[in-house]
C-alpha cells in the first residue's frame, strides 16, 4: 500500500509539473521565447492566493480571484516587456526574463513582506478517501490530480479543436503567414503568454496548502519545468504531459525507496549521505540518457503538429 500511495504521490507532482511546463512550452513553441520568470507567475499565484482566501474567508473563492489576476499580470508583462524581446537571440531573452525573476522577488517582499505565509487546505477536502482497502488517501491531494486531468482535456480541447486553437498551431508553425492573413498575431501572443501564466499561477495556488508561500519558491520548480520541456520536446503538449508524470514518478520514488534500498548494500552512514544525493539528481540522469537518444525530446513539437 505504500508502493501505491507514493505513486499517487508521484502523480500529482507531475500534474503540478504539468500545469507549469504546459504554459512555458506554449509559450516558447510559438513565441520562440525563453521565459525564465515562468517560476515568478507560480509564486504570485501562491501570494495571491494567500492574499484572497484570507479576504474571502474561502479557499475556493480566493482561487477565482487569482486565476483573472495572473491572467492579468501576464498579460501586462507580455505588452510591457516580452513582446521586446521577439526579435532578440535566446541570450537576451534569458538576462531579460532572470532580471523579471529579481524584480518579482523583491515587489513580493515589498508587499507581502519577507516572512512565508500559509495556506490552509479546505475545510471540504481536509480528509482522507479510502481508494482500497487499507489505502486512504488526501482529498486535497486527489482533487489536485482531478484538476490536473481536466485542464489537460480542456489543452487538448483548445488546441485541437478549436478556431483560437488552429491559430495557436498555424502560429508555431508559420507566423508570417499568420501575420499576412490579417490575423493580430501580437494579440494572439499575448493571449497565450496571459494564458500560460494563469496555468502557472494555476499551479501555484493549489500548491500553496501543502508548502510555505514564500518568496522565491518559483525558482525550484522552475527548474523541475525546464526538465519536463526538454524531455517532452520543446513546444509539445503531449510531450509535456508524459514528461511531466515521468519524472513526478522518478523523483517521489527516489526519495521515498531509495534510502532503504541503500542500506542494504552499502553502510549506514554512507547510504544516508548518499541517498538524497542520488534522488536529487535521478531525473537530469534520466533527461541526459533521453537526450543522448533523442535530442529533440520524446514528442517534439513538428510532429505533434502533423
Amino acid at each position: 500500500m505504500l508502493f501505491l500511495e507514493q505513486m499517487l504521490n508521484g502523480f500529482q507532482l507531475g500534474v503540478l509539473l504539468f500545469l507549469v511546463a504546459s504554459g512555458l512550452t506554449l509559450v516558447f513553441g510559438i513565441m520562440n521565447v525563453i521565459n525564465l520568470a515562468h517560476g515568478s507567475l507560480y509564486m504570485l499565484g501562491a501570494f495571491f492566493l494567500a492574499s484572497f482566501s484570507q479576504w474571502s474567508d474561502s479557499f475556493f473563492l480566493g482561487l477565482l480571484l487569482t486565476l483573472p489576476c495572473c491572467f492579468a499580470v501576464g498579460f501586462a508583462l507580455e505588452q510591457l516587456i516580452i513582446k521586446r524581446l521577439y526579435q532578440r537571440d535566446h541570450l537576451d531573452q534569458v538576462l531579460a526574463t532572470f532580471g523579471i525573476i529579481l524584480f518579482s522577488n523583491e515587489l513580493v517582499r515589498l508587499i507581502w513582506g519577507a516572512t512565508g505565509l500559509d495556506v490552509n487546505v479546505p475545510l471540504l477536502l481536509a480528509g482522507t478517501i479510502e481508494l482500497l482497502p487499507g489505502l486512504e488517501y488526501s482529498s486535497y491531494r486527489l482533487a489536485i490530480i482531478a484538476i490536473g486531468v481536466v485542464v489537460a482535456f480542456g489543452l487538448y480541447i483548445l488546441i485541437n479543436k478549436t478556431r483560437l486553437g488552429m491559430l495557436i498551431r498555424a502560429g508555431a508553425s508559420n507566423k508570417e503567414t499568420i501575420y499576412a492573413l490579417g490575423i493580430n498575431i501580437h494579440l494572439l501572443y499575448s493571449l497565450v503568454f496571459a494564458l500560460g501564466a494563469m496555468l502557472a499561477g494555476l499551479a501555484g495556488a493549489i500548491a500553496a496548502p501543502m508548502l510555505s508561500v514564500e518568496i522565491g519558491m518559483g525558482e525550484d520548480i522552475l527548474i523541475l519545468t525546464l526538465v519536463v520541456i526538454v524531455i517532452g520536446g520543446m513546444g509539445s503538449i503531449k510531450g509535456t504531459i508524459i514528461a511531466a508524470l515521468l519524472l513526478g514518478q522518478i523523483d517521489t520514488l527516489g526519495r521515498a525507496f531509495l534510502p532503504n534500498l541503500l542500506h542494504q548494500f552499502m553502510p549506514d552512514n554512507f547510504a544516508a549521505t548518499l541517498a538524497p544525493a542520488l534522488s536529487s539528481t535521478s531525473i537530469y540522469f534520466v533527461m541526459i540518457f533521453i537526450l543522448a537518444f533523442k535530442p529533440q525530446g520524446l514528442f517534439p513539437a513538428v510532429g505533434e503538429n502533423k
